[in-house]
């Protein structure tokens, strides 16, 4: 149980602001007997709640675009907000990629429903760790 504890935490973190890999624990305990089944859902739910953190960091920050602090200039918000209507919540289906982050945080200055934020990030982050989990049963044979 510790084991998937940390598997949790490591992919909590993989998916807020903080720098962090998951992948590495995830192979580490498939290769050590883990069912995949498990690791996928465990490494998912702690992945989508880390990405839930970075959203809701955006959210806040979002309505914070007045103060002079706000990370973005109001060129950069309007380039960004420009993108998003071009390429729209869709690329929320990309967070599992690396700097993937920087487009949950987006979601949550933008104010992306969190209803559509769940679903998209959901698929995403559960679809990485399900393809991880076929690698890692071809690399470790079984």
């Amino acid at each position: 149980m510790i084991a998937l504890s940390g598997l949790f935490l490591a992919a909590l973190l993989a998916a807020s602001p903080l720098p962090f890999q998951s992948e590495i624990v995830f192979l580490g305990l498939q290769a050590a007997g883990w069912p995949a089944l498990a690791l996928v859902l465990v490494a998912s739910v702690g992945n989508v709640l880390g990405s839930c953190v970075t959203y809701a960091l955006g959210r806040w920050l979002g309505g914070r675009r007045d103060h002079r602090w706000f990370p973005l200039k109001p060129a950069q918000m309007a380039r960004a907000e420009a993108w998003q209507a071009r390429w729209g919540v869709w690329t929320l289906l990309l967070s599992w990629l690396p700097g993937g982050d920087l487009f949950v945080a987006l979601a949550g200055v933008l104010r992306v429903p969190v209803a559509l934020f769940l679903l998209l990030v959901t698929l995403a982050k559960t679809g990485r760790y399900a393809a991880l989990a076929w690698l890692g049963a071809a690399a470790f044979g079984g």
